[in-house]
């Protein structure tokens, strides 16, 4: 990890490129308003400012308590209204990067109940990695400092299910989705057989992109700082719960 104390460098990745990138994608907010800022115009009162999960235990008990807010049908769309929708235009501060699959079915901020400003999502079919992924979530951890990410698999995953399908017939897949059966082949788990084998892989898969995650050096570095958690979970379409894959 780069030092505030060290010099600019230039476009090779250093802090001058981080400082561009930080200003572009943030606006003209200064990193670390986030919802705590009030607009330009409207001073905010107290009970439209949230207070941000700061710590990866804190993220990690209100994505719980979002999801059991979800289960009971007691679901609160929370930070939504207008202040804290014209406080945004000024910058961001989320607590949790999501990394999961593109299924219609399972929408981060809605199973977790969080709202506007919460949750950095990113979305792959199968929640796979590829170098656009690594650098979105790098973002939200390093320049947003988010002590939290979350990779999350489902039941019923189409995804993997064309993986473990395509291995087993030895057919190529078209376009594109080759790629997606590449990446997600190696976590194939052949202990088991039929459904149960698709659905091992699920878990397997989620353990697989979160270590190839946690291996990252500067998230490494953050992990171990005690300022990051990397963590592996499911969501069951059967029961809408979320839990930890160990």
């Amino acid at each position: 990890m780069t030092t505030d104390s060290a010099p600019p460098r230039d476009a090779t990745g250093g802090p001058v490129r981080r400082t561009v990138l930080r200003t572009a994608l943030t606006g003209a907010a200064a990193l670390g308003a986030g919802l705590a800022a009030a607009p330009a115009t409207t001073a905010a009162p107290a009970r439209h400012t949230p207070r941000r999960p700061a710590t990866p235990d804190e993220a990690l008990r209100e994505l719980a308590a979002g999801n059991r807010r979800w289960r009971a049908y007691r679901e609160r769309h929370p930070h939504e209204d207008p202040v804290i929708r014209r406080t945004l235009a000024t910058g961001q501060h989320p607590f949790a990067v999501v990394l999961g699959c593109i299924d219609s079915r399972v929408p981060p901020e809605l199973v977790f109940d969080q709202g506007l400003g919460d949750l950095m999502t990113v979305r792959t079919a199968g929640e796979v990695l590829d170098e656009a992924v690594l650098g979105s979530v790098a973002y939200g951890v390093l320049e947003l400092a988010v002590p939290l990410v979350v990779v999350l698999g489902h039941q019923s995953c189409g995804a993997v299910r064309a993986a473990v399908e395509a291995e087993q017939s030895g057919d190529r897949l078209p376009a594109h989705m080759q790629y997606l059966v590449d990446q997600i082949s190696p976590a194939i788990d052949h202990r088991e057989e039929g459904d149960a084998r698709v659905d091992a892989t699920v878990s397997a898969h989620v353990r697989l992109v979160r270590s190839r995650l946690a291996a990252e050096p500067e998230l490494a570095a953050r992990v171990a700082a005690g300022r990051l958690a990397i963590v592996g979970a499911r969501y069951e379409l059967t029961t809408q719960a979320v839990h930890r894959v160990a």
